[in-house]
């Protein structure tokens, strides 16, 4: 890589005048800008040397890769003039006079406490769905499973029982969340969601008799807004308590004080005021539904991809939450909010596809293929914002055929009983009756979305492509050319090894948009155990930070591998982290690298999860995670199948 021409060329996209700082860590450039608007996102797409740009809390963020990003980020410096500042310095420019938002700093509170949880919902609202093909008739018959076949009734009570559990003790989950969100002891958040659900109430028609107060024995199972307001309280008390009380008895009387008060304020006032509004919410929205009824349905759904871009809706699952709880109980009508997301994201899918069949741009049918597979599946973000929004029309087209999907989907009562992967898989999550119509009413969403971006677009893709294609000199189309058969020719078949020792997960779970949607290419993840980090092939270390927190490593056999212990961690400039090797040496297998104190960086805030990268993935017809759980180093993490 020519350094000072790639630092020319994005100095030019972005304007010098328009930069303010300027910053990097392990893989991309990182900048705060005068004016986004002003920059020429068409050629940063086409250039070959970026792998992909994004923008986030003020930052317009380049990916250009480990162990090039740090001397395109010296030549820029020097060409600009510009200070050289650290990730943590930007980050307080990049924020300097702008205003938070208290709606979407609210949002994103309950995104953070709802997140987490979200696995243990999906499995009961899943075991909740496997139930209700036993128990419902009509199905297989004018009578249900369980009725046909009395042998499998232990099996549907015993699958009752479970997926009951997660939304019964609903407040337990929260409790422990939410703790974690505001501050407080998660342990002692479980605690008051136990208290809140123990079997020993008596429910609201029996009291205590406190000095002749009469305290109802409310139970407060299947409820969310009650917990999230007794957990407010207990995280405020703990902290003033810490504060106020010695030392000596800290440990023992914070807990204490802080239960017993949160406890008796729960069922005084908390508890009481807040299942009130907790009732006014979820019927309330039951209310527009069976009221609005398809046509209310068919507007939300051609209005949900516009909801996403905003951010809104990752306050849902807080309402979509209550709904389920609510049909767990066998109150509720079931979450129609799941149903409508599912239509939009085929229908962006679809819209992405169509644009794959029309572009005659290389990369953009790259990335329409991946981003419009990843919308089917639930995931819309890359084909949002890497594709359909791009070309404006086939963002459009898909709200349309969102709304077709989203109105018969209303009028034939689609409903979800869980949470889940909300796109064609959405069906297991779906009350059973209704997963024929499910289907129907996606594919539906599809035809037209996938349609109507292929007429609209035959008229008017062709020019907008060529605004976005530059013209290519036969010596770069020559070179682009032979550049990736050299390269992968030398590629073999390939394990690599887990670096360090933990809980493995899919790469798409990570927080950091870089990672989780593959920018920097395919991989897995590991939320530690151990600090010690070891090599996962035998090979070179082509890039070692300084800061510990990244590694850069190329295999014998060809594959280049990045190592990022943790998410924004440079901004720690090494504290906590301790490199055993040094640029250019060999390693081998199992070589220790370096070590991290985990409790230590937790502490700081920032979260440890490893990520293991293949950086030149195009080099490989397939990347496969050869292990979800838990891993100890040396274990068989990722397997590469060459070209």
């Amino acid at each position: 890589m020519d350094y000072n021409a790639v630092a020319k060329r994005v100095i030019a996209d972005v304007g010098e005048d328009n930069l303010i700082a300027a910053a990097h860590c392990a893989t991309r450039l990182r900048l705060v800008l005068k004016d986004d608007t002003k920059v020429n996102q068409a050629a940063l797409d086409k250039d070959p040397d970026v792998k992909g740009t994004f923008k986030t809390d003020g930052q317009y963020q380049i990916i250009i890769g480990p162990g090039d990003v740090d001397n395109v980020y010296d030549e820029l410096i020097k060409m600009t003039g510009l200070k050289e500042v650290s990730t943590d310095d930007l980050k307080k420019i990049a924020a300097n006079g702008k205003k938070v938002n208290p709606v979407m700093a609210f949002i994103k509170l309950l995104s953070d406490i709802f997140v987490p949880i979200i696995p243990a919902l999906v499995a009961g609202g899943l075991l909740m769905a496997l139930n209700n093909f036993f128990t419902s008739a009509g199905l297989f018959g004018a009578k249900s499973l369980v009725e046909m076949n009395p042998a499998i009734k232990g099996l549907s009570d015993m699958i009752q029982v479970m997926s009951a559990a997660p939304f019964m003790f609903l407040p337990v989950l929260v409790g422990m969340s939410a703790a974690k969100r505001f501050g407080a002891n998660q342990f002692l958040g479980a605690a008051i969601g136990l208290i809140m659900t123990t079997p020993q109430l008596g429910g609201a028609a029996k009291y205590w008799n406190i000095f002749g107060l009469h305290v109802a024995q409310t139970q407060y199972t299947y409820q969310v807004i009650p917990v999230l307001a007794a957990i407010w309280l207990l995280a405020f008390l703990e902290k003033r308590l810490h504060k106020v009380l010695p030392s000596a008895v800290d440990f023992t009387f914070t807990p204490l004080l802080s239960v017993m008060i949160t406890g008796f304020l729960t069922f005084t006032v908390i508890g009481p005021v807040m299942k009130t509004v907790s009732d006014w919410i979820t019927n309330g929205f039951v209310w527009l539904y069976n009221t609005a009824g398809f046509v209310g349905m068919g507007l939300f759904g051609l209005c949900y991809s516009a909801i996403v871009m905003t951010g809104l809706h990752q306050s849902f699952p807080a309402i979509e939450t209550q709904l389920i709880a609510a049909f767990a109980s066998g109150k509720g009508a079931g979450d129609f909010i799941f149903v409508v997301a599912s239509m939009a994201n085929v229908a962006q899918g679809a819209a992405t596809f169509a644009i794959w069949f029309l572009t005659k741009n290389k990369k953009m049918k790259g990335l329409a293929s991946s981003a419009g597979v990843s919308a089917l599946l639930g995931i819309t973000e890359p084909a949002l914002f890497g594709v359909n929004l791009k070309y404006r029309f086939p963002f459009f087209c898909a709200l349309i055929g969102s709304g077709f999907g989203a109105a018969l989907a209303g009028l034939t009562q689609v409903k979800a009983a869980s949470l889940g992967s909300a796109g064609f898989l959405g069906f297991l999550s779906i009350y059973p009756k209704t997963i024929p119509m499910y289907v129907v009413c996606e594919l539906v969403a599809f035809a037209i979305a996938f349609a109507l971006t292929i007429v609209w677009g035959k008229g008017h893709l062709k020019e907008e492509v060529e605004t976005v294609e530059a013209p290519v000199s036969a010596e770069e189309e020559t070179a682009a050319e032979e550049a990736p058969a050299a390269s992968q020719s030398a590629e073999k078949d390939e394990v690599i090894l887990a670096p360090v020792a933990g809980e493995a997960e899919d790469l798409s779970k990570v927080n950091d948009e870089v990672f989780s949607k593959k920018l920097m290419g395919d991989g897995a993840a590991i939320v530690p155990s151990e600090g010690a980090i070891y090599s996962p092939i035998t090979g070179t270390v082509n890039v070692a930070f300084k800061t510990g927190h990244a590694y850069g490593l190329k295999s014998d056999d060809g594959a280049e591998i990045l190592i990022h212990v943790g998410l924004d961690t440079v901004n720690l400039g090494g504290k906590h982290f301790k490199s055993l090797v040094s640029q250019d040496q060999h390693v081998e297998k199992g070589q220790k690298l370096g070590e991290v104190d985990l409790e230590a960086v937790k502490a700081e805030g920032y979260d440890t999860t490893v990520m293991v990268i293949v950086t030149n993935t195009p080099a490989y017809s397939e990347i496969s995670q050869t292990k979800e759980s838990q891993v100890k180093a040396g274990d068989s993490l990722l397997a590469l199948t060459a070209k």
